[in-house]
């Protein structure tokens, strides 16, 4: 190759050769750290997840004891109970030999057993109630992300009269909490027209199965929740996206593009492209919360979802519960922060660049 290279050549060859090496050495520099981060947060989530519930002073055990010994005065068989329940649970052994059979138990998989749902698993429990909040919250959140972005996109460009209307309504519909607008929702369509079921997923005398009954009682028994999720969520989205497109729409860039003659049409696609991103932010991170966002509107309207199963946990002192509901909200924040650094490193090197200075 060097016959073919004029001095000239081969020096800048080695030039940009080697910007290319030290471009990618700062890449992996970056994601090495963001890895380690990860791995460090991860640990001490673990940690949290495991102590933080067994500081609650109930006892589970006992309460465990008192429902299989009932009303009997036999104080020598209720000690023994007790003391059969601390063994098979791993309560009466110390902390940190607790934590460790945890997380060796973790690692295989095993998440325990209920305390509250005794002597269901916990691995049972979850993956009942798992799909019920995605099925819920997903949608939810998806429709509410778009709906807010394109109305605030509307408001932001038309302006005049239609934005005079969707600022404030959106505004209101931000400052409702999730539980009012469920609560609103409930006294409206299911109390007083009469046109929603008031609770449940199904219908409570139906068994689940692929008939067109249960499909329809599932889809109605959706109605309520969903939109409680959906309409406070609408607001929230529509106010930023409309701050962020305003911003890019008066951005110099703009009005030297429009100076030139570009149609339109095309700035406003590079307009709402780049006030899109710290909406998807926004959206990446719902997501991996939308485990802990189902408990308020999973509680009002009984839905079997995780939300549900965290607050009867939290409720009982269920320890092995609680601690795999918030390690699944833990884990699914933590992969999406860590996929969102990697992405945005990509696309917009100054974030990497941010990270050094």
């Amino acid at each position: 190759m060097r016959r073919f290279l004029s001095a000239h050549d081969r020096k800048l060859f080695l030039t940009l050769t080697g910007k290319d090496l030290v471009h990618m050495k700062g890449y992996r520099k970056y994601f090495t750290k963001k890895v380690v981060w990860f791995l460090i947060t991860f640990v001490a989530a673990l940690i949290l997840n495991f102590i933080l519930p067994r500081l609650m002073p109930a006892d589970p055990v006992a309460a465990i004891t008192g429902k299989l010994v009932g009303s009997t005065t036999d104080a020598t068989a209720s000690a023994r109970i007790y003391e059969r329940y601390q063994e098979e649970f791993g309560t009466n052994k110390p902390m940190w030999e607790q934590f460790f059979t945890y997380i060796g138990n973790l690692f295989k998989g095993d998440l325990g057993t209920s305390f509250s749902q005794y002597p269901r698993k916990v691995n049972d429990i979850i993956a009942s109630a798992i799909w019920w909040t995605i099925g819920l919250q997903l949608p939810a959140i998806i429709v509410g992300w778009l709906l807010g972005n394109i109305l605030g996109a509307l408001a932001a460009y038309i302006r005049k009269g239609f934005d005079k209307v969707l600022m404030p309504l959106s505004l209101f519909l931000s400052s409702i909490p999730a539980f009012g607008m469920a609560v609103i929702l409930l006294v409206l369509f299911a109390v007083n027209f009469k046109i929603a079921p008031v609770s449940g997923a199904y219908g409570f005398d139906m068994i689940p199965n692929f008939s067109w009954s249960f499909v329809w009682s599932v889809i109605t028994h959706y109605q309520l929740p969903f939109w409680s999720i959906v309409l406070v969520s609408i607001g929230g989205q529509a106010i930023g996206m409309r701050s962020m497109s305003i911003y890019e729409l008066n951005a110099d860039y703009v009005k030297y593009a429009r100076f030139l003659g570009i149609k339109d049409k095309k700035i406003v696609g590079y307009v709402f492209r780049n006030a899109m991103l710290p909406q998807v932010t926004g959206l990446a991170l719902s997501i991996g919360t939308m485990i802990g966002g189902a408990l308020v509107a999973e509680i009002i309207f009984s839905y079997p979802g995780l939300g549900s199963v965290m607050y009867s946990a939290v409720t009982a002192a269920d320890y092995p519960l609680i601690s795999a509901t918030t390690l699944i909200i833990t884990l699914m924040v933590l992969i999406v922060t860590f996929i969102l650094d990697i992405v945005y490193a990509l696309i917009d090197p100054r974030v990497k660049a941010a990270q050094f200075d």
